[in-house]
């Protein structure tokens, strides 16, 4: 099977076969593919409220690779859905009609709280037994973040969707390079409002441990370890303190773009959107009380996957 999840910033396949029904529920996908393309779809969005034709371009271009690539593996079932920007975008027919003509398949345009649940599969599913429950699973997007409270047994108790990704702040707030200080006040606030007002509308505070998810998270965490190269495998389930998280940040605020770019572990299309990404979890762990986030590498991608079961 295969699972794509289009969001605000990145395009992602995975191939896969489902685990054997009788392997148990912690049983891992067996993984064939993996792939990220930075196609930036939201592009100017929270700005227009519109996609923008190069944006809608740059993500067929790659979507194209994923069709190929679908084939020649001889994927049985495809399941694609497209999160944040192409929720908010007044031309999002133009988006839909694309990704058939390209994929052969409509997209699914998911809702914040199916986007969620999504995520929270994604991430919980494999967990070492010593972490404790309940799990607050934040996926830091790049137009939205989801909060996620729940148990591995009993799936989610609670989950909303609220627009502070990192993109959507760096296009809000953060246009220095490096921004100035009105600038991160302004985008902490942002934040921090919109942050409180999840952590009112789910019990995360009462949370036990702390799950991050998605690329800004796990750059953070690949910064914070001291990684001279992305290695998944290292950064998958690691635990980094809060102190770590605010160092981290404090120096991706200050530093150029070109600073960052130059980073070992930097994605090059995440080197101008990463400040507003670590400062949206530095944010969710001050006001959660967390002082250690675990890392995931597995996401609503995974979770995508899972649900073609």
């Amino acid at each position: 099977m295969a699972a794509i999840d289009c969001g605000t910033n990145s395009i992602r396949l995975l191939v896969a076969e489902l685990p054997d029904p009788g392997a148990g529920a912690s049983a891992p996908l067996v993984e064939l593919s993996r792939r990220l393309e930075t196609v930036r779809l939201g592009q100017g969005v929270d700005r227009t409220g519109r996609l923008a034709p190069e944006a809608i371009e740059r993500t067929r271009v790659a979507l194209a690779e994923y069709a190929a690539e679908i084939e020649k593996l001889g994927v049985d079932r495809v399941r694609m859905c497209a999160t944040s920007a192409s929720r908010d975008a007044e031309n999002a027919a133009d988006f839909r009609d694309m990704v058939e003509r390209t994929l052969g398949v409509a997209p699914e345009v998911v809702t914040g709280e199916e986007e969620a649940r999504l995520s929270f599969t994604g991430a919980v599913r494999g967990l070492p037994d010593s972490t404790r429950e309940p799990y607050l699973v934040v996926d830091i997007g790049g137009g939205s973040t989801e909060f996620v409270v729940g148990t591995g047994s009993g799936g989610v108790d609670a989950a909303i969707s609220v627009d502070i990704g990192c993109v959507r702040m760096t296009e809000r707030h953060l246009a220095g390079d490096p921004p100035d200080p009105a600038e991160i006040r302004a985008a902490e606030a942002d934040i921090v409002a919109a942050v409180d007002r999840a952590l009112d509308a789910v019990p995360g505070r009462e949370a036990a441990t702390l799950v991050g998810l998605a690329g800004s998270v796990t750059t953070v965490v690949a910064i914070a370890e001291g990684l001279t190269g992305y290695d998944p495998q290292r950064i998958h389930h690691a635990r980094v303190s809060y102190r770590a998280v605010a160092e981290v940040t404090a120096d991706l605020l200050v530093a150029t773009r070109a600073q960052r770019l130059a980073i070992p572990v930097m994605h090059p299309g995440r080197a101008d959107v990463i400040a507003a990404g670590a400062l949206v979890l530095r944010v969710i762990m001050e006001r959660s009380g967390k002082d250690l986030v675990v890392a995931s590498e597995h996401d609503i991608l995974d979770g995508i996957a899972y649900s073609l079961r």
